[in-house]
């Protein structure tokens, strides 16, 4: 008698094109693809016609609030909502309270993310707690297996902090992530700064601060020959800086959030702070500027930038209300709604699986300790980090049946359609249909 799981007549989602056929999963890996024959006692068998089944997302951008703000959310609780939505590994960032900036709370975070449902890989601060001014022991942090760092939430302020930091990761083989916001510029601004912002008598955050940042990383990262990761751009300029970088074949890469490619600065003309955001929503152009790129190969991955809140946090005042809004269940919907009339499979899992597992190095196993490889071709022997997405899904999004501890998306109510239906880490079932297994 067999254990077996065989997911039967989907349409799977390699990089280069699709086809038609079943898996087969034993021991945490993928043991048949095509013809795998017929089921055991004890296997578990499900028809997975018409959904697409492809490499579990990879999110290289959440926020779990542990250590310090339990309250809002627990790595425990955000694995689960990131089960639920499709992913099979998450980057933890490190601005918790206190950051990860040190090898003690980045082991803390490593141990406690190897009891989730999903692998948790960590993204360690750059500058000791992230006051951009001291470089963290950044070699003893990637002797962990971290291979992103960031100050996340806060830009590296100077240049030649940067800088030094990009010469001393360069040769570590990690990569740099910027929260691209110059502060000089934005400090204070609680939304994009327009016509729209003074009509409301809010402080605006302007484009050109982010779009500042990411000129001088990239002239950095040539001169360096570090490779940045720009994380959440919100401007079709910004977008446009990073084609260039990319046509000259610099090492720069780059993703965007939901929220930016899905909402505009309309929706706070009534002072929700659910969609109170950094970098803000920018404008209707900028929105579809971020869409079309999401087609072209210059977006690199989608990340959530799920930041959970507690509820009274997010009641006050506008301008003394946190920034940011979850991501996790909604965002495979979103970017499938994103990418057209006819989403192509192949580039809707590249940037939600295979793009970010590049980024956060999770497609060589051998390359962080404890977890397991991501983004895969679904071959045979892969580990069977699996999900299957049934395109013909619709839901409605209910902020109090989210897996999170906090309630604070922006999506309440509104209409999705797509939606991750099994999700399988190492081989075993996690989540299917809504529900954690």
């Amino acid at each position: 008698m067999s254990n077996d799981i065989i997911l039967r007549n989907g349409t799977l989602v390699g990089s280069e094109g699709t086809t038609k056929g079943d898996l087969r999963i034993r021991g945490g890996r993928i043991v048949g693809r095509g013809d795998v024959g017929a089921s055991s006692d004890g296997d578990q068998e499900f028809d997975v016609s018409g959904c697409l089944v492809g490499p579990g997302f990879v999110d290289l951008h959440t926020h779990l609030r542990e250590p310090g703000r339990e309250e809002a959310e627990t790595i425990a609780s955000g694995a689960m909502a990131a089960a639920l939505g499709g992913f099979t590994a998450i980057v933890a960032m490190p601005n918790t309270e206190p950051a990860l900036d040190n090898v003690i709370t980045v082991s803390y975070v490593l141990a406690k993310g190897a009891e989730a449902v999903v692998d948790v890989a960590v993204a360690a601060a750059i500058t000791v707690g992230r006051a951009g001014e001291h470089l963290t022991a950044i070699s003893d942090l990637a002797a962990l297996g971290v291979r992103l760092f960031t100050d996340d939430g806060n830009g590296v302020q100077s240049a030649a902090v940067m800088r030094r930091a990009m010469s001393y990761a360069a040769p570590l083989g990690i990569t740099l992530a910027q929260h691209c916001e110059d502060e000089s510029l934005a400090a204070g601004g609680v939304m994009n700064e327009g016509a729209l912002s003074s009509q409301l008598g809010l402080a605006g955050r302007p484009a050109v601060a982010e779009e500042l940042m990411v000129m001088r990383d990239i002239e950095l990262s040539r001169l360096t020959k570090c490779p940045v990761h720009f994380l959440h751009l919100s401007t079709a300029r910004s977008v446009a800086l990073v084609a260039a970088a990319k046509a000259e074949g610099l090492l720069v890469t780059c993703e965007i959030a939901p929220h930016h490619f899905t909402l505009d600065e309309s929706s706070l003309a009534h002072y929700d702070t659910q969609f109170k955001v950094h970098p803000p929503l920018r404008t209707a152009s900028d929105v579809a500027a971020l869409r079309s790129a999401m087609t072209t190969g210059i977006i690199d991955a989608v990340a959530t930038d799920h930041a959970p809140h507690a509820s009274e946090l997010k009641d006050l005042p506008f301008d003394q209300a946190p920034a940011g809004m979850l991501g996790l269940e909604q965002v495979a919907s979103l970017t499938w709604e994103a990418l057209g009339e006819n989403p192509d499979p192949v580039r809707f899992f590249a940037l939600l699986s295979r793009g970010p597992a590049r980024i956060a190095q999770l497609r060589d196993e051998d390359s962080r300790v404890g977890l397991s490889a991501h983004g895969g071709e679904l071959t045979v022997g892969d580990d069977a980090n699996i999900v299957v997405f049934d395109p013909r899904m619709s839901y409605v999004v209910d902020r109090a049946a989210l897996a999170s501890r906090a309630h604070n998306t922006p999506y309440h109510g509104r209409a999705m359609h797509g939606r991750a239906v099994m999700t399988l880490v190492r081989g075993t079932l996690v989540a299917r249909n809504g529900e954690l297994q």
